[in-house]
């Protein structure tokens, strides 16, 4: 995966040295290689800081004349702030990955009418132009969860659900499908769905007063385990019912992100699966199309060969759907997992 795109990069690649050789004057370093301006989301979840890690690797790998990053730390008036700072400073393409996904078109309107291309990863904005969307199908996250929670109860029990910020389409993308599958294949399960705004105190508050109102609670879904892992653990371990899947204590957990943290728990038998969201290729297409994008090059759907698909997912916007895939014991030591890897 990490090496299937070498002809559409070589191919970048070339454009980019006769952009520099026509235009020797053009915006950016004395080489002709215009700036790139990267937007970090949060610094408090070991995912997001597993990605930040990769970006300056793929910038070097892939001749990104990277400015250095910013931080808007999951607000999304540092991350408007941050925006302005970067354009004043010469950016000619944004990456960022702007947690409020409703909040920010504003900024994208501004930036589209100053011709500054913007990629945005993981979280697909509810409005405004964007070169392209690099992230997963999120809506699969929550079938997958909601599938392999469902055949583990037999269809029958209770669950607890740590929604994410339902202003992110992540966090609505996940709810929804996994509402949608769990009354639709297994409506013998019943589903608290709790806000947490991807906060790791709220999941941990609100698993603390379901397990006290109902015991017999025997699933865990959460959306981020990049915040909530540790939480959930701790919560589990004080209530005695942090045990392996053989005791009938065993409270079965399926997590989003894929971080190493949740393979160990995996191994360990204290959660049971996750989805491996893929840090490393988020920051590598990232960086491949905001360098894409300073390039002229365009993109059209279809099938990429990096094992995924370009979709149009409404009013021309165009999402790279990156591979992201269920993690049991049976393939936790998988050394392609990004997980394994770092």
């Amino acid at each position: 995966m990490r090496y299937a795109f070498r002809s559409a990069l070589a191919a970048v690649l070339i454009m980019s040295m006769t952009a520099c050789a026509n235009d020797k004057t053009s915006s950016g370093s004395s080489s002709g290689n215009p700036p790139v301006g990267v937007d970090l989301p949060r610094a408090d979840s070991d995912f997001w800081n597993s990605y930040a890690k990769y970006i300056p690797t793929f910038a070097t790998d892939l001749g990104v004349n990277m400015m250095p990053p910013t931080n808007s730390q999951n607000d999304v008036s540092k991350l408007v702030a941050n925006t302005q700072a970067l354009v004043s400073q010469g950016a000619k393409a944004i990456v960022m990955a702007p947690q409020d996904t409703g909040a920010i078109a504003t900024t994208l309107t501004t930036l589209a009418a100053k011709k500054i291309p913007v990629v945005s990863v993981d979280t697909r904005p509810d409005k405004g132009k964007v070169y392209m969307v690099v992230r997963a199908d999120n809506r699969a996250y929550g079938q997958k969860a909601c599938e392999f929670l469902g055949q583990k109860l037999n269809g029958q029990g209770k669950v607890i659900e740590f929604q994410g910020a339902l202003s992110s389409i992540n966090g609505r993308d996940r709810s929804e499908a996994f509402a949608d599958c769990m009354k639709t294949k297994f409506p013998g399960i019943t589903v608290f769905a709790e806000p947490t705004e991807w906060e790791g105190a709220k999941a941990a508050a609100a698993l603390q007063t379901r397990l006290a109102q109902h015991p017999d609670i025997k699933g865990i879904y959460m959306q981020a385990g990049g915040v909530f892992l540790a939480p959930t653990l701790q919560v589990l371990k004080s209530k005695n019912l942090l045990v392996p899947p053989s005791d009938p204590k065993h409270i079965f957990v399926v997590s989003n992100d894929g971080i190493p943290q949740e393979y160990d728990a995996i191994r360990k038998g204290e959660i049971d699966a996750t989805v491996s969201q893929p840090a490393d290729l988020y920051a590598k297409y990232a960086l491949f199309y905001a360098k894409a994008a300073v390039d002229g090059k365009t993109f059209q759907p279809g099938p990429t060969d990096h094992n995924s698909t370009i979709v149009d997912v409404g009013n021309g916007t165009l999402e790279d759907q990156l591979a992201a895939p269920l993690v049991t014991k049976d393939n936790v030591d998988d050394k392609t997992l990004w997980g394994n890897q770092i």
